[in-house]
């Protein structure tokens, strides 16, 4: 099993009990960056918010079945308190737990019932090559978005933004692009910077957003299809390759290279994908 999937192994077999992201990572074998990365590409869920609905969602099916301790289900379901569990209930299904066990219809509410993984993989992937990346600066045009959900479908839109305020970046160095992944939390949240190398962030107007890169060991991917395809290159990766290669992924910024071979305009031309790895 790859790591989502033994992650949501354990996270279905101890739904009842305690969970936090250290506990499930540690059984998926990788470490909480890795997972956390690892399980929204898989699944389109943080890890977290995966427990957290699973929760809600059979704490939804005991109340329609007429559950009448309302402070128990909270509390199995990990919330210190009834009003705690409700505001969450009432956030997610827009109904209160009440409301759910006067009427015992579960019709209106969007469950999330467990997932069954099926491989989105790729049948094969090219051994990556191992180099050592220079410190170097990135400015350009910042989003923040969420592995877990869709919200990653703007990216293309701020890559268009980019390419339009690219002239007006100060001190570019050569005629690469970056999209850079990097500021990544527990909840799948993170940074995307699409920009370029900058030698100097002295000059650089308040509006674009800027990350420092240290010098770094990657294992670097090829992805030589259409852009549309990088979630199955960036999903095998993750979930197939790491994990079978003993390596270790470092905490810090990933990043895809697009050099003069990339065609903006048809998402041809391949691009590189570069991950960190622990020396």
């Amino acid at each position: 099993m790859n790591p989502a999937q033994k992650a949501l192994w354990y996270i279905e077999s101890h739904l009842g009990a305690p969970l936090t992201l250290d506990e499930i990572s540690g059984v998926a074998g990788v470490s909480r960056f890795h997972l956390v990365r690892a399980f929204a590409e898989a699944t389109g869920f943080s890890v977290m918010r995966y427990v957290r609905i699973r929760r809600l969602s059979e704490a939804a099916r005991e109340l329609a079945a007429g559950a009448p301790d309302i402070l128990s289900l909270a509390l199995d379901a990990d919330y210190g308190s009834h009003e705690a569990f409700t505001r969450a209930f009432r956030d997610h299904f827009g109904v209160t737990p009440e409301m759910v066990r006067a009427t015992t219809c579960l019709k209106t509410l969007k469950l999330q019932e467990p997932i069954t993984m099926i491989s989105t993989a790729l049948d094969h992937l090219a051994p990556p090559r191992i180099a050592t990346g220079k410190a170097f600066l990135v400015a350009g045009i910042g989003e923040r978005y969420n592995h877990g959900n869709d919200s990653t479908a703007g990216i293309p839109n701020q890559w268009q933004s980019f390419h339009l305020q690219c002239p007006n970046i100060p001190r570019r160095v050569g005629k690469v692009s970056y999209g850079v992944c990097c500021n990544g939390d527990d909840a799948g949240n993170f940074d995307y910077i699409a920009g370029v190398e900058v030698d100097d962030f002295s000059d650089l107007p308040r509006e674009f957003a800027r990350v420092r890169i240290a010098e770094q060991t990657y294992a670097v991917f090829t992805h030589a299809d259409h852009i549309s395809t990088i979630r199955r290159t960036v999903n095998t990766i993750w979930n197939r390759w790491l994990p079978q290669s003993g390596m270790q992924v470092a905490d810090a910024p990933n990043f895809e290279r697009y050099d003069e071979n990339f065609d903006g305009s048809t998402g041809n031309g391949g691009l590189e994908i570069w991950v960190p790895i622990k020396q």
